[in-house]
């Protein structure tokens, strides 16, 4: 064999298995989101199921086929999240009702604690069957696209808040250019005319510098709490805590915030059965005294914490 083959054949030995382990791993790496959609379509008169049906796999496929970031995730990685859909209006020209719920595992367990639960009463947008969900950051495309890519950015940046401090900006910075272009398209809930309870107050109080000091308390919450708390649950409490009190910071200053509203709407849950069982009565009855000042409609909820 001449010196030429046999370095071929030296080639090919080291080449195949780097290729083959590429084509096995390229989808080893996918998209961001794992996202579900629900959609009901009854106050929608005489629409053709199989347009729902084809809506519903379109924006699936905008949300999890596209690439929001330059980092590669893992498939066990993905976010979870899920958009229910409340359709109202005409056949092609729709209004809506959109619940957007997204969670994040805790590290050695089978819990997935929530990063969203938003109700936005303020969905308008066209559809018409067969039609590309178009969208280009920078330009506004369309009503729809607008409001899918702008709640991708805001759950992505959620989560990333939670694994490093203030990690989120930037994606609450492509959310809200998402949010200027798309006033272009005259529909409510993209600024701050449109009432309080809108998804422009929602990325307004997350860009606050008054809830910064609450989304790092999150950071430590669920990095150095929470993906610790089946190995060190007294280590999470005062991590919680500091959540609290830095809420209630954010509180008197903003006692109207839909930021916080919704938050404890979401988490009331699980500060409750985290906290009770403490060892520690102080800490049961700080948690109770912050929660009951800045969520009274829950104080019987609350008053858990301290039977």
């Amino acid at each position: 064999m001449t010196s030429w083959n046999m370095w071929l054949k030296n080639c090919y030995k080291i080449l195949i298995p780097v290729i083959l382990g590429l084509i096995f791993n390229c989808n080893a790496f996918g998209q961001e989101l794992l996202c579900d959609v629900q959609i009901n379509s009854q106050g929608v008169q005489s629409v053709d199921k199989r347009v729902i049906t084809e809506m519903q796999r379109a924006i699936k496929d905008f949300m999890n086929q596209r690439r929001w970031t330059n980092d590669n995730f893992k498939v066990e990685e993905r976010i979870k999240c899920t958009i229910f859909l409340t359709l109202s209006g005409t056949v092609g020209n729709y209004t809506a009702t959109a619940q957007i719920v997204a969670s994040r595992p805790v590290y050695g367990t089978s819990y997935e604690s929530r990063l969203i639960n938003f109700l936005d009463k303020d969905w308008g947008f066209q559809y018409v069957e067969g039609q590309p969900l178009d969208f280009q950051p920078g330009t506004f495309t369309s009503n729809l696209t607008s409001l899918l890519a702008y709640y991708a950015y805001i759950i992505i940046g959620l989560d990333y808040d939670t694994f490093s401090k203030l990690g989120g900006k930037n994606y609450y910075n492509f959310a809200q250019q998402v949010g200027q272009n798309a006033t272009q398209g005259g529909l409510k809930g993209w600024n701050q005319f449109d009432g309080t309870n809108t998804r422009y107050f929602y990325l307004e109080n997350l860009m606050s510098q008054q809830f910064a000091g609450f989304r790092e308390a999150l950071y430590d919450f669920y990095r150095k709490g929470m993906d610790n708390y089946i190995d060190k649950p007294e280590d999470a409490r005062p991590l919680l805590l500091e959540v609290l009190r830095k809420l209630k910071i954010a509180f008197d200053q903003r006692p109207t915030s839909i930021l916080i509203n919704s938050y404890l709407d979401m988490k009331a849950d699980e500060f409750i059965n985290i906290l009770k069982e403490s060892t520690k009565p102080e800490q049961k009855q700080e948690a109770f005294t912050i929660l009951s000042q800045i969520d009274p409609t829950k104080i019987e909820k609350y008053q858990g914490l301290i039977k």
